[in-house]
């Protein structure tokens, strides 16, 4: 198997709205990523949603790409949904803690409305920054301790 990465990096400045890919994204303990409009010092710092999910969706003819499920970390490799909430995954330089798994979808979902279906409920992770960093498309994605991914 291939190594676990991040596909795309992804930000906006309002919530709810599909999020726009970035070269590169700053992270920050208590943050979460700098200038996105879900930064800020509670458990939902950072989202994360696999490729693989895009891609499911994808073949249910939605036409999706890593940033429109609001995600700021698309990843590919790694089954995120699947990791036990407490668990430390190394993204690049940049060590995080999965603080929940999934979400409520809410009523004015922009991704619903567009595709009928949202699989960040589902599959989505949310993390807490540890330490700060820069992320960015192709940085490697491992789990920290237990079998190493």
């Amino acid at each position: 198997m291939n190594q676990p990465k991040i596909v795309s990096v992804n930000i906006s400045s309002t919530k709810g709205v599909v999020k726009k890919p970035v070269p590169q994204g700053c992270l920050e303990p208590d943050v979460g990523l700098v200038g996105d409009a879900h930064s800020g010092p509670w458990h939902r710092q950072l989202s994360l949603l696999a490729m693989e999910s895009i891609d499911f969706m994808r073949n249910k003819g939605a036409n999706v790409n890593p940033g429109d499920f609001a995600e700021n970390v698309t990843t590919e490799g790694i089954e995120l949904h699947t990791l036990p909430v407490g668990t430390h995954l190394m993204l690049g330089a940049v060590e995080v803690e999965v603080t929940q798994i999934g979400k409520e979808c809410h009523a004015g979902c922009e991704i619903r409305k567009l595709v009928g279906d949202c699989i960040m409920p589902r599959q989505g992770i949310f993390v807490r920054v540890l330490n700060p960093g820069e992320v960015k498309a192709g940085d490697p994605v491992s789990r920290l301790g237990g079998d190493g991914g």
